[in-house]
């Protein structure tokens, strides 16, 4: 009589014992992941208002289809410093206060919460300042950086806090828990303002002239560039165009309590937009998916926001 020796300890049963007809059969699997083919470049800036806009969508498609491309964000150099000329004749900005109305018409459009007035109060001198601390973090903890530019952000845009200040910037790197005086200093190395210059000289050999702009390319280094905040939609056929021969799905969104927990602060419209809910369900919905202890809700210039405790 013939020895069995394929022996096998059942991991559903415990038992360990002979193997049965089933296993055979020597059977070939494939665990690697998908190959990435795709580069997506992200070309915004600190300070740019239209790119604060672009946050709801551009988190949902990150969320829902990064798995098919490899993402690099850019720092596009919006506003090297103040000078005597126009910075922006086309949209009529001279000088700091000009930039105070133009934001406001970008927060009440897109329902990102935009003061302003720090244009007039306490003007950001340069966003080369906190896009060098960008770059900074993006080679240290490269995990980190694109938390650092959401907060940085929301510190800006909804809360008027001046990010080319020293102060205002440790202070938000400390809470993406690096060391932010550490950090500030050696983003005043002449490092740094040659790893910022490199993301110019890539965005120049991408053709982009405006933020935001993403640019998405294929092996053979042909593309899409779309400039602007755009919808989903958009973004969605753009990728799908590169990988003709696959029928692109999005992957399963996260629950409300572990997106609330990763980004800490939502405004309504980013909730809507990653859960196609209306405007006027948020705060019951948040009731729904949230403990009562988790969370506050709070109001800012007319919208409302979710935040972590």
């Amino acid at each position: 009589m013939g020895t069995n020796n394929n022996m096998i300890c059942n991991m559903e049963t415990g038992v360990c014992g002979p193997a049965g007809d089933d296993t055979n059969t020597m059977e070939f699997i494939d665990l690697s992941a998908p190959k990435k083919t795709i580069d997506l470049y992200y070309v915004t800036d600190p300070i740019c208002s239209h790119c604060w806009a672009l946050e709801p969508v551009l988190r949902k498609f990150v969320h829902q289809y990064g798995h098919y491309f490899n993402m690099h964000t850019l720092m596009g150099g919006l506003l090297e410093k103040w000078g005597e000329g126009p910075v922006d004749p086309a949209n009529g900005i001279s000088g700091p206060s000009d930039v105070a109305g133009h934001w406001r018409e970008v927060g009440e459009h897109s329902r990102m919460p935009i003061d302003g007035t720090v244009w007039y109060d306490n003007p950001i001198s340069s966003s080369f300042i906190p896009s060098r601390v960008y770059k900074v973090i993006q080679k240290n903890n490269p995990e980190l950086a694109n938390t650092f530019l959401r907060r940085a952000r929301e510190e800006l845009f909804a809360f008027n806090k001046n990010i080319a200040q020293d102060d205002v910037l440790i202070d938000i790197i400390n809470q993406v828990g690096l060391d932010g005086e550490e950090f500030v200093n050696q983003s005043k190395l002449p490092e740094a303002d040659t790893k910022l210059h490199e993301d110019f000289q890539i965005v120049r050999q991408l053709g982009v002239r405006g933020f935001p702009t993403i640019v998405m390319m294929n092996e053979e280094q042909k593309g899409v560039r779309i400039v602007g905040a755009r919808s989903l939609e958009d973004y969605a056929n753009a990728l799908q165009r590169l990988l003709p021969d696959e029928t692109i799905e999005p992957k399963q969104l996260s629950r409300f309590d572990q997106l609330l927990k990763e980004e800490k602060l939502l405004f309504s419209r980013e909730i809507e937009e990653f859960y196609s809910i209306d405007k006027n369900k948020v705060e019951t919905f948040a009731k729904e998916q949230l403990p009562q202890d988790a969370y506050t809700v709070n109001s800012l210039l007319g919208e409302k926001y979710i935040q972590a405790k």
